[in-house]
């Protein structure tokens, strides 16, 4: 069981301010305004379709490569609009890392998965990589079953396995920030709870934003839960607040299990 923090944290890692959100011509999200402490987790639930993994992904732009997408409104991260016309794309996804709900792992050793971004960002020194990799599978508490092996396939990991290494493959290019996208839920019970375990330890080090819908997970993981329904945040707080007395009616019958 993770023990919730203090979240007197300050000054916001992440604030959003009124975000409205397009495809097209449909509005996807709307006026979203959220601050983000740092070094916590703060869990997105909602039912299939809410608008989530949608907020998720402007959080590091990865919207922009779907053709048609606007929003208005603001994200600053540090202080620093992430959409201002001078802002660094590449710089961003350096700092705010993402970890999808199927893990990805490349078709390659396992040392080839996680040095690869370290590469993309010009380190090419074999002992600089040697050590990124080291300290980036222990921090995804991988490192122990798989040191003896680091040339063998990632596809020749379990599940569970390759979702870590995807986790060690995005701290490798030292984020700040990490977005998780359902991790677990293509998870069986025991590599769900060891994701769930490193989320609890990663937090002291990094920002998490996580996308669920398994409840039980979110009071599991988080500080702090957000609520979304039809695109809208309709309710955020502490999370045992969330689920144990929540301001919002919608929020009430979502938890309680009367839709969604």
């Amino acid at each position: 069981m993770v023990a919730k923090k203090d979240n007197g944290t300050g000054e916001p890692k992440i604030c959003v301010e009124g975000l409205d959100f397009y495809y097209g011509r449909t509005q996807a999200l709307f006026g979203i305004t959220i601050d983000i402490p740092s070094k916590h987790v703060t869990a997105l639930i909602g039912p299939s379709g809410c608008g989530k993994s949608t907020f998720l992904r402007t959080l590091n732009r990865m919207n922009d490569i779907i053709d048609g997408t606007r929003l208005t409104g603001k994200i600053l991260i540090d202080g620093e609009d992430i959409y201002h016309n001078v802002a660094d794309v590449v710089e961003l996804r350096k700092k705010v890392g993402m970890v999808f709900q199927k893990s990805n792992p490349f078709p390659k050793s396992l040392f080839d998965n996680v040095a690869y971004g370290p590469r993309t960002h010009g380190v090419r020194n074999h002992k600089q990589l040697a050590e990124i990799v080291e300290k980036s599978l222990k921090r995804a508490a991988l490192w122990d079953e798989v040191k003896d092996r680091l040339g063998v396939s990632a596809m020749d990991l379990s599940g569970g396995q390759q979702q870590r290494l995807c986790i060690a493959r995005a701290l490798a290019i030292e984020p700040e920030i990490l977005l998780m996208d359902e991790p677990a839920s293509a998870l069986d019970p025991k590599a769900t709870a060891k994701i769930e375990d490193l989320i609890e330890q990663l937090s002291s080090d990094y920002t998490i934003v996580i996308v669920t819908h398994n409840m039980q997970q979110a009071a599991r993981v988080s500080d702090l839960t957000a609520f979304f329904y039809e695109g809208r945040l309709i309710e955020v707080g502490q999370t045992d607040q969330i689920f144990t007395k929540p301001d919002k009616r919608e929020t009430e019958d979502y938890i309680t299990g009367r839709f969604g």
